[in-house]
């Protein structure tokens, strides 16, 4: 008899496989980095230059790991699973808007009055992205039904993992420097 997963110990569960789907990741990161612009406007409001700083880092590496995965292995699946070209396209542009700010981010003084207003705008613009992804482009995807899912999960989950490894330091945090690298090269495509 086999035991179900919530019932093993906490430490046992880690290790064993997670079954999502990529869709089901991808919304993942969306509600996590919805989560690190919540806290962004927390530390702006107090002011915490460092702590704001830290956190658009995190927020700007998270969205370029998160769109490059996705225009390499979820789009040009996607797109050839739906037909929906003028979909595909537009959230490509926007992905390019969004990379384009994010370089402008990444570029500013934290404490030009500007910086926090570009975060606050790169928010809602995601936002707005991810309203579209989730209300339009994924469920025509599940409904196509070409798609191995599953499998899309783990080669959009290891690419994932090789860049965000690029981009963290020894100490754990997001290296500005390879982050700002990480955008040229992304920018270039």
């Amino acid at each position: 008899m086999t035991t179900p997963l919530n019932s093993q110990p906490k430490k046992l569960r880690a290790t064993l496989p997670v079954k999502h789907d990529v869709i089901v990741l991808l919304k993942q990161d969306h509600v996590e980095v919805k989560k690190l612009f919540a806290q962004f406007e927390k530390l702006a409001e107090k002011d915490d230059i460092q702590g704001k700083v830290k956190v658009a880092n995190k927020i700007c590496a998270e969205l370029i790991v998160h769109t490059s995965a996705e225009e390499e292995i979820f789009y040009p699946k996607a797109r050839a699973a739906t037909h929906e070209d003028g979909l595909l396209n537009e959230a490509e542009v926007e992905h390019d808007s969004a990379k384009d700010l994010i370089a402008q981010i990444q570029q500013m003084n934290s404490q030009d009055p500007m910086y926090d207003a570009k975060v606050k705008v790169l928010g809602e613009y995601i936002n707005h992205h991810v309203e579209e992804e989730e209300t339009e482009m994924f469920p025509k995807v599940r409904r196509s039904k070409e798609l191995d899912l599953c499998a899309l999960a783990a080669k959009f989950t290891a690419l994932k993992k090789k860049l965000m490894d690029q981009l963290i330091d020894s100490t754990g945090e997001v290296n500005p420097q390879r982050l700002r690298a990480m955008i040229g090269n992304s920018a270039s495509h």
